[in-house]
Formats: structure tokens, sequence, C-alpha cells
């Protein structure tokens, strides 16, 4: 199994989201959960819905820049 690998998932809204951590993206049917506004024990302050319909590209994030 290779290790997790960061990536930020853009919107059609102009919206995106940093995923840094494989536990805060639960993909769905047809909707993404993603945690949100991390606090300092890694919990969620909470979650953003984002239909699958809607994103329109996902990029890598350098790891140094993830951390």
């Amino acid at each position: 199994m290779k290790p997790f690998k960061p990536f930020r998932i853009c919107l059609s809204d102009g919206k995106s989201f940093d995923i840094n951590n494989h536990d805060i993206a639960f993909v769905k049917s047809s909707t993404v959960e993603i945690g949100a506004e991390l606090d300092a024990e890694g919990f969620a302050e909470h979650c953003a819905e984002c239909a699958i319909l809607h994103i329109t590209r996902l990029e890598d994030i350098p790891a140094a820049r993830a951390a």
C-alpha cells in the first residue's frame, strides 16, 4: 500500500479544500463530505458537503506545504 498523498479538491464555484489526511474526506454516492477547520487535535469543526458533479479538478499538494 502506498502512503497517502495530500491533494486539493477544486469546485466549480471557485472554492477549494485541502485534503491533508485520508480521514477527512468521505466519498458518498453523489457527494464528498469534507471535514473542515480542523482543531489542534485534528477533529473537524464542521463538514462541507460537495456535489461530485461540481468538482472541476484535483491538484497535488507538495508534502512540505501540506504539513
